[in-house]
């Protein structure tokens, strides 16, 4: 059973990077879960103060994921119509050009929202760009904690096959 939950724990924490980069995985959360799956083995138990000060980082994360990109959006005068772009051409981005697709999705995707509202390329583009820096920022955070509870992971592995 012990075999089983450190796969399952490697295999939440890989979703979680992959998360990172995808709107439908919470990335971060998923990486915990492999991080609490882990502790339930018999080799690895971790500290209770451990396991919530790390899904309070991933939870935290993911209400910043969410509202990160709202604010960019609002600070530089977009719309929803631009968010929803933007969303929408990540996801579209994911599928037809991998990373580079997400990036250059989720900016074409909320220019495209931002022009349903403004007519002028100049007045669409600055909004896009907040919103496109906000989703940037966000799966870069994202990614960093994903990879740092790989990391965990790894670690206290790593300190079994030693000892």
């Amino acid at each position: 059973m012990d075999v089983f939950l450190l796969i399952l724990g490697l295999i939440l924490c890989i979703t979680g990077i992959i998360g990172s980069f995808t709107p439908i995985i919470p990335g971060p959360l998923s990486s915990w879960l492999g991080i609490l799956i882990i502790h339930f083995t018999s080799y690895i138990p971790f500290s209770n103060k451990l396991l919530i000060t790390t899904f309070l980082i991933a939870f935290i994360v993911f209400l910043l994921d969410i509202f990160i990109p709202i604010i960019g959006l609002k600070k530089l005068g977009g719309s929803k119509n631009g968010l929803i772009g933007a969303t929408i051409g990540l996801i579209l981005g994911l599928f037809i050009g991998g990373p580079f697709g997400l990036i250059l999705g989720a900016f074409l995707g909320a220019l495209s929202g931002e022009f349903m509202d403004k007519t002028n390329f100049k007045m669409a583009l600055k909004p896009a760009l907040g919103t496109f820096i906000g989703l940037a920022i966000g799966t870069a955070l994202k990614f960093i904690i994903s990879t740092v509870f790989l990391g965990i992971y790894f670690y206290k592995v790593y300190t079994i096959i030693l000892v």
